[in-house]
């Protein structure tokens, strides 16, 4: 008895050619056929960037259960809704803050249009502090303090949510995402350029599945005791010799160029040295002073200062190439700067845009940049995923996009065999058997 083949209900817009799921070509082949081999065409680019949103770093199994880092609408009601006043207490948002900013500002924390999204809080919170930044109304200043306060616990919750999100136990399934993703991108062909990865998240996913899977990264940081971020890194390579007896070299299959848009949980500010921003280890960053770009409009101008503006700078360089290829995934275009960027490389003819997020189609739109997008029928723009919203299987998620549209899927047999070597060494270790009996 053979097993039901898995629905996958995939939509692909190419330019003004549209694929729809449930139809097929003249070839008989669905759009999932099509996408994922249109896509290995991709992957051959010569200039190759993937940029991962938060989307990337957040696994939903289901409607009530999340694994990895929240995104946008949980991490808001995680501090907001009226069940987690008791969250929002222990981070310094008490009732006397909340109902000092009600009264004096007009800021009613329990309004639906903060509940669920937090970049939108702070937009008026951060408005309310550069307003009152110099005010000498002596009611103005006490409400000044429970602002500060306000903003102050957000931040630091932000920090502790990513943090933490990233140490449960259920955070293993997203570093097993991201370990296929790089073990995958790996297979990309030595005569190519190496890929960039750029992401907006804070967490460690990305460098802990390329640290397990032994994925060689510049990531703007050199040293050894203490890791400084240096710009120059980015123009460096990690090479291999060919051949002992002359002086041939040649950069490594799986090197990966590694950049973070908007800081890094283990990043903090340091005053000693040429460059002033190291790594520290995460158990030395309790204190939630990480180098972060909170999320908030602001975060466009806070990223023309360094190092952010380096990484930015490193990732147009990226992407303005000739024959670049720029994949977004888990991201919703909600960062102006990075859409820009984005945009800017559009006037390139050369270059490719290829966006895994639902299709827009109808008269609601969940995301109006991806609907702007796809409606300029260019063909250089590709939107991939599933349109149906309550589909178990969705193109555009970035377990789905691993497991089924990268080129060698399950049957991978590196995949398989590095599988079974570390089982093995969990059996040995489990039974206690130091191979010497």
């Amino acid at each position: 008895m053979t097993a039901e083949p898995i629905a996958r209900p995939l939509t692909f817009l190419k330019g003004g050619i549209h694929y729809r799921a449930g139809e097929h070509d003249a070839a008989r082949r669905s759009p999932f056929e099509i996408a994922k081999n249109d896509f290995n065409e991709v992957l051959s680019s010569k200039n190759l960037t993937f940029l991962l949103g938060s989307g990337c770093s957040s696994h939903a199994p289901n409607r009530n259960d999340e694994h990895g880092i929240p995104t946008m609408a949980p991490l808001a009601q995680g501090i907001l809704a009226e069940t987690n006043r008791s969250v929002a207490a222990r981070y310094g948002l008490t009732d006397v803050v909340r109902n000092q900013l009600a009264d004096d500002l007009g800021i009613d924390l329990n309004d639906e249009d903060y509940a669920w999204n937090l970049e939108r809080l702070m937009e008026v919170l951060f408005g309310f502090q550069f307003a009152l930044a110099k005010t000498s109304n002596s009611a103005l200043s006490d409400a000044k303090v429970s602002l500060d306060i306000a903003i102050e616990a957000i931040k630091r919750y932000v920090f502790d949510a990513c943090k933490s999100g990233q140490d449960g136990p259920s955070a293993e399934t997203v570093v097993s995402f991201y370990q296929i993703f790089y073990r995958k991108l790996s297979q990309r062909s030595r005569s190519l350029p190496r890929p960039t990865i750029a992401t907006t998240n804070y967490d460690l996913f990305n460098e802990i599945a390329m640290d397990r899977a032994g994925v060689p990264y510049i990531n703007g940081f050199l040293g050894s005791v203490e890791k400084r971020f240096n710009p120059a890194s980015f123009r460096y390579t990690i090479a291999q010799r060919l051949d002992l007896t002359s002086q041939r070299w040649t950069s490594l299959d799986n090197l990966v160029y590694f950049l973070k848009l908007h800081g890094s949980l283990n990043w903090h500010s340091v005053e000693k040295g040429l460059f002033p921003v190291a790594e520290r280890p995460l158990s030395e960053s309790g204190d939630g002073k990480a180098m972060l770009i909170y999320p908030t409009p602001a975060k466009q101008n806070a990223s023309f200062a360094a190092p952010y503006s380096d990484m930015f700078r490193e990732f147009q360089t990226k992407v303005v190439q000739e024959q670049s290829a720029l994949v977004t995934l888990g991201y919703g275009f909600g960062d102006e700067h990075v859409n820009n960027i984005i945009y800017q490389a559009l006037t390139i003819p050369t270059f490719r845009l290829v966006i895994f997020a639902k299709p827009e189609f109808g008269t609601e739109t969940s995301n109006e940049h991806v609907r702007k997008l796809q409606d300029l029928n260019d063909p250089r723009i590709w939107v991939i995923g599933t349109e149906d919203s309550n589909s178990t299987w969705k193109a555009h998620y970035f377990n789905q996009f691993v497991a089924d549209i990268m080129p060698s899927g399950d049957n991978d047999p590196a995949e398989k065999a590095i599988g079974n070597v570390m089982d093995l060494f969990a059996s040995f270790q489990k039974g206690g058997n130091d191979g010497d009996n």
